[in-house]
C-alpha cells in the first residue's frame, strides 16, 4: 500500500484513500494469484508440520542449555557424548549428573542401572561416563543445584522426544491418506516427513504452470537482474519460500549420498568446479523437474538399470 500510494497525489494518509488505491489496483493491475482455500487435509499437515517445527526448536533450546550446564560442572562429561543424538546419555543424566556421584556407582552398577532401562550397549556406555568421571576429582561451586536442574532438563528432553515421535506418526499417517504419497516417497531422499511439509506447502499444485514455477517459488530457479548494458546477470529470488527450498535441499542431500543417478548428478557439477552447497541444490533443481513429472504423470520412480552393450554375436 505504502509503495503504490506513491504514484497518487497528496501526501495524506485516510480509510478512503487506501480503499481507493486498492480498488484501483484490483481494477488495473492483472497479475495478482489467485487465492484459493486449501482442503481439509493440506489444512492439518500445515499444523502438524508447523507444530513440528516448534517441537524441534524447543529440543534443540534443550539440549543447548543442558549442555551448558552440564559444561559447568563436568567438561569432561559434557564432552563424551552427543546428547542430541544418544537417548542412554540423557537417561544417564536424568540420575547421575555429578563426577563424584558416577565413581561412587561404578561401571558394573551402572551398566545395570542402564540395562533396566532398556539403554543400547550400556555397558559401553557406563565405561565411558565413568572414565569421563575419572578425570574430575575437584567439586565446583554450584554443583549440587545444577545437578538438580539437570535431572529436570533431561526429563523433560525425553518428555518432549516423546511428543515429537507421536507428532511424526500423527504426520505419517495422514500423508499416506494422500492419493500422491506413494509417489512422492518413492523419489529418493524424499520420506514421509519432507514429502508432507511438500503437499503442506504446495497444496494440490494447482496454483503452478509448470515445473518451473514450483522450483521458482522454492527460490531454485534463478531471476535476471539486468541493467543498461548488464545481460546474463542472474540471481536467486528475494521472494521464495524458505521451507520449500529447505525441503528439496534436505532431500536432494541425503539422495546424494547414496549411489546412484543423483550421485552421479552430484558428482559431475562438483567435476564441473561447483563448490558443494552450488552442486546440491543445481541437484535439487533438477529433482524439482524430475517430481513433477512423476507426479503429472502418477508414475512412482524407478530406477532405471544399466542394458547390457548389444552383443555382435
Amino acid at each position: 500500500m505504502s509503495r503504490a500510494a506513491e504514484g497518487y497525489r497528496g501526501e495524506g494518509k485516510t480509510d478512503a484513500k487506501d480503499a481507493l488505491i486498492i480498488a484501483d489496483m484490483a481494477r488495473v493491475r492483472r497479475d495478482f494469484t489467485a487465492i484459493s482455500i486449501p482442503c481439509e487435509q493440506v489444512c492439518t499437515l500445515r499444523l502438524l508440520t508447523a507444530h513440528r517445527r516448534d517441537l524441534i526448536a524447543d529440543r534443540v533450546r534443550l539440549v543447548n542449555r543442558m549442555r551448558d550446564m552440564l559444561c559447568g560442572i563436568s567438561p569432561a562429561l559434557e564432552k563424551a557424548f552427543d546428547y542430541a543424538r544418544s537417548r542412554g546419555a540423557v537417561i544417564l543424566l536424568t540420575h547421575y549428573q555429578t563426577p563424584a556421584a558416577l565413581r561412587r556407582t561404578g561401571v558394573k552398577r551402572l551398566a545395570t542401572w542402564l540395562q533396566r532401562r532398556k539403554v543400547r550397549s550400556a555397558q559401553r556406555l557406563a565405561e565411558k561416563a565413568v572414565k569421563a568421571a575419572e578425570q574430575q576429582h575437584t567439586a565446583l561451586p554450584g554443583e549440587a543445584r545444577a545437578a538438580v536442574l539437570l535431572g529436570e532438563l533431561a526429563h523433560q528432553l525425553l518428555a518432549l522426544d516423546e511428543r515429537i515421535t507421536a507428532n511424526d506418526k500423527e504426520i505419517r499417517d495422514l500423508f499416506r491418506t494422500d492419493d500422491r504419497a506413494e509417489i512422492i516417497e518413492s523419489l529418493p531422499g524424499m520420506g514421509p516427513i519432507l514429502g508432507a511439509e511438500f503437499v503442506a506447502i504446495t497444496g494440490d499444485l494447482s496454483s503452478y504452470r509448470g515445473a518451473g514455477r514450483l522450483a521458482a517459488h522454492a527460490g531454485l530457479a534463478p531471476v535476471p537482474r539486468d541493467s543498461g548494458r548488464r545481460t546474463g546477470n542472474l540471481h536467486r529470488p528475494k521472494r521464495y519460500d524458505r521451507r520449500l527450498r529447505w525441503v528439496f535441499y534436505l532431500s536432494a542431500q541425503s539422495a546424494m549420498m547414496y549411489p546412484g543417478p543423483s550421485r552421479d548428478f552430484y558428482l559431475r557439477k562438483r567435476a564441473e568446479g561447483l563448490r558443494h552447497v552450488q552442486a546440491v541444490l543445481a541437484l535439487a533443481r533438477r529433482r524439482v523437474d524430475v517430481l513433477w513429472a512423476m507426479l503429472r504423470d502418477h508414475r512412482p520412480y524407478v530406477l532405471a538399470l544399466p542394458t547390457a552393450p548389444a552383443s555382435g554375436y
